[in-house]
């Protein structure tokens, strides 16, 4: 497989020495896992939060969704300028502001502070968090060759797994001793990402040509203005090139489809298991499926390098349909715990093999935008989960968003199946290099 040492855009980590490309991607490891664990443990008290304040739970689902959305459109958005080398700057910005909103929501929750105070802090910090996100899809690719993709695929998808397992936990028991706490911490552990991304040496921005309006007569503003006029060209860019590539729409459909599946079979067991005020079944189900997942994505390399990433993305996308129609005979917590953790012990298996080649047939240049597009899709498809599993259970029963998830994971393995070989292939062969702006 092509060392992505060869494209003259972007240098190898190799170039500063094996030792420093391996600290900078442990770096990048540990700034994602950090970054998460904050994130879990105030996402899961903002609804406590709202409850304690007097609002109805009506108002706390209803601001708490709104609120997860806020950043669909901007991920593209930001994008854009993390593409054209402002990656770095974007990263340690974004978390800085965060750091700034989280520290003032704590600040503000020793009092009652109004509900317009918490939305719009809280606000702030999402739109922070989209354009972190959007900005660091990018950074993977400069700190590992092709060939180490599922590794550092893999670190980050760990890290994910170890928040989702921690932080819940966290934030309930910094929630219980006092109500800023959750948020403190999650203001920490923004600065912390914003320190360690500054800490990494590779280079993370792509260096490029200047654009339009860039030569030496022209004026800040007419540069101003030529970027502005390109953006939505350049937004375009990263749709197009998600549209065109046979890779990137096996994962586009991967991670909307699953995600859904996912969010919408979590507010399933919310509504089975929650009956009666049954809370610590649905932790049960939350720390089986988290512990589960961590041990997928920890193996998940070793998994791919003995049997070869087609083989394991089609093996895994068969195997996913059992645990979930599993879940039609599960009765109470222990069955439910442990058909969730089936699943998720599985998905990192995917999960790594198909982030791994999305990044490897990417031009550098459209990392972040390609990357933002997939995430956004899939916020807006598991956006809708949670009112499809009230509809179903509600008119139906349970066992109706269990049958329907369960012939989705069936047509998305028959789907692999089809594709896999073609895609890892062309992933192989990709050249990754590029500007791809229009």
């Amino acid at each position: 497989m092509r060392q992505r040492a060869e494209d003259p855009e972007i240098p190898s980590p190799a170039v500063a020495g094996p030792s420093r490309g391996r600290t900078d991607l442990a770096i990048l490891w540990g700034v994602n896992a950090v970054d998460g664990l904050g994130s879990q443990a105030s996402g899961v008290v903002f609804p406590l939060l709202l409850l304690g304040l007097g609002h109805s739970p009506g108002t706390a689902g209803t601001l708490a969704g709104s609120v997860a959305l806020a950043g669909v459109v901007l991920g593209p958005l930001v994008a854009v300028p993390a593409d054209r080398g402002r990656r770095r700057r974007i990263m340690t910005g974004s978390a800085a502001l965060a750091a700034l909103g989280t520290g003032l929501l704590a600040l503000a929750c020793l009092g009652r502070p109004a509900l317009w105070v918490v939305v719009s802090l809280t606000l702030l910090e999402r739109l922070c968090s989209v354009a972190y996100e959007a900005a660091s899809r990018g950074a993977l690719v400069h700190l590992a060759d092709v060939d180490e993709l599922p590794r550092a695929a893999a670190g980050l998808q760990a890290g994910d797994q170890a928040a989702l397992v921690l932080g819940p936990a966290l934030g309930g028991a910094l929630f219980q001793l006092a109500r800023p706490l959750p948020f403190l911490a999650d203001a920490i552990s923004y600065a912390a990402a914003a320190v360690g991304v500054r800490a990494i040496r590779t280079p993370l921005d792509t260096p490029r040509e200047d654009g339009p309006g860039a030569g030496h007569g022209a004026t800040r503003r007419s540069r101003a203005g030529a970027a502005l006029r390109a953006w939505p060209a350049a937004v375009r860019a990263g749709l197009g090139m998600v549209a065109g590539s046979p890779v990137l729409r096996l994962v586009l459909v991967w991670t909307s489809a699953a995600g859904g599946a996912l969010t919408l079979l979590f507010y399933t067991a919310l509504f089975e298991l929650g009956r009666g005020g049954r809370t610590a079944a649905t932790g049960l189900v939350l720390a089986a499926s988290g512990a589960a997942g961590l041990v997928g994505a920890l193996g998940a390399p070793a998994v791919v390098r003995r049997l070869g990433a087609a083989r394991v993305l089609t093996s895994a996308a068969w195997a996913l349909p059992v645990p979930c129609g599993a879940l039609w005979w599960a009765g109470g917590a222990w069955g439910w715990g442990a058909a969730f953790a089936g699943l998720s012990l599985v998905l990192p298996l995917v999960t790594v093999v198909l982030s791994s080649v999305a990044v490897a047939c990417t031009p550098p240049s459209l990392q972040s935008r390609v990357g933002s597009v997939l995430g956004s899709v899939a916020a807006l498809t598991a956006a809708g989960a949670p009112a499809a599993a009230g509809l179903l259970v509600t008119v139906w029963s349970t066992r109706a968003p269990v049958l329907l998830c369960t012939a989705l994971f069936a047509v998305l393995a028959l789907y692999t199946q089809v594709r896999a070989r073609r895609v890892v292939r062309a992933a192989g062969a990709a050249p990754g290099t590029g500007d791809g702006d229009e």
